[in-house]
């Protein structure tokens, strides 16, 4: 907070708007390590207050720089964990959601009559299966996944939500 009132309004915007925008574009050109170690740089050639001056006068995070300025004294360059952002898929929260679905669907199915396909075809909607999770297998409503999920769950499984069309008999041909 310090550094801040030590500024004066002059010092805080002496970059030129060409310079700042050269600066944001040779950053963007640069991913992970490199592009806070190059902000680090940056911060290190503007001298005393140079974290504060690049998150007013750049835009820059003084997290990332602070990171970039680590990375540069300790010579250990940190990796990132862009994998484990996100959100978790439905399988990962409920192990057993695949077993449950097959358990509600197994029993109703019905495959195609003509057997031109092994496709298996469910009677039963996405919702009533979101339904009877909740009601048969005792899964929370706020834990239950929505039902587009569940119909998407229910595809990688290999049901089609379409009725069965009946086998229609061959006509006779006259000769």
């Amino acid at each position: 907070m310090t550094d801040h009132m030590n500024f004066t309004k002059e010092q805080l915007t002496h970059i030129s708007p060409e310079m700042k925008y050269f600066l944001n574009q040779t950053r963007d050109g640069f991913k992970g390590t490199e592009r806070r170690q190059f902000m680090a740089q940056v911060v290190l050639l503007m001298g005393k207050g140079g974290q504060r001056r690049a998150k007013y006068e750049l835009g820059w995070d003084r997290d990332t720089i602070r990171k970039g300025m680590r990375e540069l004294q300790s010579g250990i360059i940190c990796i990132d964990n862009f994998s484990g952002r996100g959100r978790k898929r439905a399988e990962e929260k409920l192990p057993f959601l695949h077993e449950d679905i097959k358990d509600i669907i197994e029993p109703l199915c019905q495959t195609d009559p003509t057997f031109r396909s092994t496709q298996l075809y469910s009677p039963i909607t996405a919702k009533e299966v979101r339904n009877r999770l909740i009601e048969l297998k005792g899964y929370l409503i706020v834990e239950v996944p929505s039902v587009i999920t569940i119909n998407r769950k229910m595809n990688q499984l290999g049901y089609s939500l379409k009725k069965v069309a009946k086998c229609k008999p061959k006509k006779k041909f006259q000769k």
